[in-house]
């Protein structure tokens, strides 16, 4: 499985617009090929998404979506995301 996570600062805005387009959000991500699981977590105004797919090739198809959903309904856009991602190694 490959993993990427998408740190968000300052995302508010993002944060209240997935929340308000959440069956949006939901059939942008699980469409992915190899899509896996697909969580978002808040922290004050900070926001941090986690995508899980069978490999990078579906990561790489997310982020991609990502980026042009939020340029397409976030009003003022937001920072550029710092992105982690690789491949599992230890899963439970």
């Amino acid at each position: 499985m490959h993993i990427t996570i998408r740190s968000y600062a300052g995302s508010t805005a993002l944060a209240d617009t997935m929340t308000a387009k959440a069956s949006d959000v939901k059939e942008l991500v699980s469409t992915v090929t190899g899509f896996i699981a697909y969580y978002a977590v808040r922290d004050g105004d900070k926001m941090t998404s986690v995508t899980v797919c069978q490999d990078k090739t579906g990561t790489d198809e997310s982020t991609r979506r990502a980026a042009g959903w939020v340029k397409e309904n976030v009003p003022g856009g937001v920072a550029p995301p710092r992105i982690t991602e690789g491949d599992t190694f230890v899963q439970f």
